[in-house]
């Protein structure tokens, strides 16, 4: 007995058919995932507030000590 198959019509109507609902799937989850980021991104930023760093924090602090000195000569700088 002959193996039964579907006629070329029938394949290329299932194979467009599963592609197509593959492909709207896909979109779809792709377009929820977006969706879900730009929702999110106003809620995460904030303004930026500028600090003053103070004088404690911005003083020198670099000292030329004995162990300097050393390296210095040495290297010849």
């Amino acid at each position: 007995m002959k193996p039964t198959s579907m006629s070329d019509a029938e394949e290329t109507t299932m194979s467009q058919t599963t592609k197509g609902a593959a492909f709207d799937r896909r979109s779809f989850f792709k377009a929820l995932g977006a969706g879900a980021t730009v929702a999110a991104t106003p809620a995460l930023v904030t303004p930026a507030q500028a600090v003053d760093p103070g004088k404690e924090e911005t003083k020198a602090r670099y000292q030329e000590s004995e162990h300097v000195k050393n390296f210095y000569r040495t290297n010849r700088y």
